[in-house]
């Protein structure tokens, strides 16, 4: 009993001095305010897995991406969050993958914007993301290019997804997709692989708004709503019920000294 007793305690002490995990950050990093140009701005991380950029980019658009949280759930906090624009150029020492890359953006907006917020919960209007009847069709993804932008834009206008997680995917419709509808999409699919897919789909045209038919993709206006879509290409679904909202409130952020 005493021998058990002393092994216990023993490996009890040897959990408690392995080293925590180092905190992910990036190597060097420079934020600057944006110089007007009169173009649109962007963030993305660059190809070989080692580095971010933002190009006149309002940092509640940065919390927005780096924690999957739409715009319109991030409350509280000074109003320059949503106007005053940045650059920023972050190098990691070797190559990451975006999961860790998001997360050392995720330390740069704490220890360069003082960044501190605390989550509520709301009972609100939301979009359920479940499999159809017949199950995804998705094919799972066998690519390791971890750095990759996971959605893009392909050849005439249709979606191309590589190595999707469904977190980002439920991300990407709320945030993007059906940002109108002011509803977060919820992953209910049970689906805990990365997938690859392409999606074409007619999105909802802004009112009053007529395009000159002959500079739209051949068969643009033929192609199917995205409710339908989801269910005839990748065996998904959405429906609209009540559930929980998460809110990111603010508590802190300060403008960076430039670097």
């Amino acid at each position: 009993m005493i021998q058990r007793r002393l092994w216990i305690l023993a490996a009890a002490t040897s959990l408690m001095c392995q080293e925590k995990p180092a905190r992910l950050t990036f190597e060097v990093s420079s934020i600057k305010p944006s110089k007007p140009s009169g173009r649109g701005g962007g963030i993305k991380p660059l190809p070989g897995g080692q580095e971010y950029k933002a190009e006149s980019v309002p940092v509640k658009l940065m919390i927005s991406l780096m924690y999957k949280i739409p715009m319109r759930q991030i409350t509280g906090g000074p109003g320059w969050l949503d106007t005053d624009l940045f650059d920023v150029d972050a190098k990691a020492d070797k190559s990451y993958n975006l999961d860790d890359l998001h997360t050392m953006f995720q330390n740069l907006l704490a220890d360069e914007f003082k960044l501190k917020f605390h989550k509520e919960i709301k009972e609100g209007p939301v979009y359920l993301l479940t499999q159809d009847k017949a199950g995804s069709k998705m094919k799972i993804s066998e690519s390791d290019r971890f750095s990759d932008i996971p959605i893009q834009g392909g050849p005439g206008g249709v979606v191309v997804g590589k190595r999707v997680p469904m977190q980002y995917f439920s991300w990407w419709f709320g945030n993007g997709v059906l940002q109108r509808d002011e509803r977060p999409v919820i992953d209910k699919t049970g689906l805990d692989k990365f997938y690859d897919f392409t999606l074409s789909f007619l999105p909802e045209l802004p009112p009053g708004m007529d395009f000159p038919k002959e500079n739209l993709p051949p068969g643009f206006l033929d192609r199917p709503s995205i409710f339908d879509a989801l269910r005839q290409q990748l065996g998904l679904k959405l429906e609209a019920q009540k559930g929980p909202v998460e809110y990111y409130v603010i508590d802190h952020v300060e403008k960076p000294a430039e670097n």
